[in-house]
């Protein structure tokens, strides 16, 4: 019997082969395709039709997703096929702004006019002279798309942005494992020092060090997962992963209209619990949520990490709830992924909510994001 999470990493292996095969799956079609396989369970042809019904958007693409259902769900003595080799068109098919997890513009190849077996992979386009992979972009195209909003990015700028993020990822962590190493002791007591110098003639011969605070942080982090702040908040989990290690406990969480436990892993976003992507956002039910589960974990030793735009159509914003968490931690962070012209407008209830926090940062592109979770980490 397969546990629950090995079911969940091959539903989301199965996922990425489709991207690569040139199905377009976004992040919330990710989540709701475990959802539905949770619901009708392992039997094949339900699973089949429930994870197609949460998948293909064009029915252009249901033969590639019957095809990779065949091969990657093959049954005993089956003999599973070699995947699909999809070639690169390199045209810009994004899907939009607030659709991470997009991971390659391929599609299928098409059927071979000159006589080849399908199964003979295509050729590959030759490179032109003067031009990278996107892979590995120039450092113009890297501070295009350091620089380019979230809410703007299309399908080929988050792709771009993804293998920038993995590298900026494991500059986070290294950059963690140097600051500890850099303080094996705690901060000059300068007041200490001078009153042990007075022996010795006003003399700072045996410099005084404040003790370390003993142990690590908890931290809780919630992020908007909402339609305008999901590519935000999916590389928000994707910088922050590597830090997790340097707290003592972690607790993530994803909400809209309400609270939900995920975890993220395999550059995906995994929900704990049901989570309706599409609702309309109300924080202050989150706040009260939060409240109601996490109240017995705040102590002075818990930063609170808050990632969203605080637009919450006009419904009751509950910042008291946010000033009662304040006065029981260590700190709360806001970060927004909206630019900065649109903070406090519309719905936007921010001025609200920044009363109550320590920080408040622009996270608005993947620059501002990696620059504000340096500072807080």
């Amino acid at each position: 019997m397969l546990s629950a999470a090995t079911v969940k990493t091959r539903l989301l292996e199965f996922i990425d082969q489709l991207r690569a095969a040139g199905v377009h799956v976004s992040v919330s079609e990710s989540l709701d395709a475990v959802a539905a396989a949770t619901i009708v369970g392992v039997e094949r042809d339900a699973l089949r039709a429930g994870m197609a019904a949460a998948l293909i958007k064009d029915e252009a693409d249901r033969s590639t997703f019957d095809s990779l259902f065949d091969r990657f769900f093959a049954l005993p003595g089956r003999v599973r096929g070699k995947g699909v080799r999809p070639q690169s068109t390199g045209e810009g098919n994004g899907r939009g702004p607030g659709a991470p997890g997009a991971s390659g513009q391929s599609r299928e190849p098409p059927p071979p006019r000159d006589g080849r077996s399908a199964q003979q992979p295509p050729a590959q386009p030759k490179q032109q002279p003067g031009r990278e992979p996107a892979a590995t972009p120039r450092p113009a195209r890297q501070r295009a798309v350091m620089e380019t909003p979230f809410e703007k990015m299309d399908g080929r700028v988050v792709e771009a942005a993804e293998t920038l993020a993995a590298e900026l990822s494991r500059q986070l962590h290294a950059h963690l494992i140097r600051r500890c190493q850099r303080a094996p002791r705690g901060r000059l007591d300068f007041r200490r020092t001078i009153r042990a110098s007075l022996s010795s003639g006003g003399v700072a011969l045996h410099p005084a060090f404040r003790a370390r605070r003993p142990g690590r942080l908890d931290l809780i982090a919630l992020c908007d997962l909402s339609h305008s702040t999901a590519t935000a908040a999916d590389f928000c989990l994707a910088l922050l992963a590597p830090a997790t290690m340097f707290f003592r406990r972690v607790r993530l969480f994803g909400y809209v209209d309400c609270l939900a436990e995920i975890s993220f892993g395999y550059g995906h976003v995994i929900p704990h619990e049901p989570l309706d992507l599409a609702a309309r956002s109300d924080f202050g039910h989150v706040l009260r949520q939060l409240w109601e589960r996490c109240a017995p974990q705040f102590s002075r030793d818990t930063l609170v990490l808050i990632l969203g735009d605080a637009r919450n159509n006009r419904r009751p914003p509950r910042a008291d709830l946010l000033a009662r968490i304040h006065q029981q931690v260590r700190r709360v962070v806001w970060l927004n992924p909206e630019s900065r012209p649109r903070w406090n407008t519309g719905d936007s209830v921010l001025a609200g909510y920044a009363k109550h926090c320590d920080s408040l940062l622009a996270a608005s592109n993947l620059r501002e994001l990696t620059r504000a979770l340096r500072a807080i980490v």
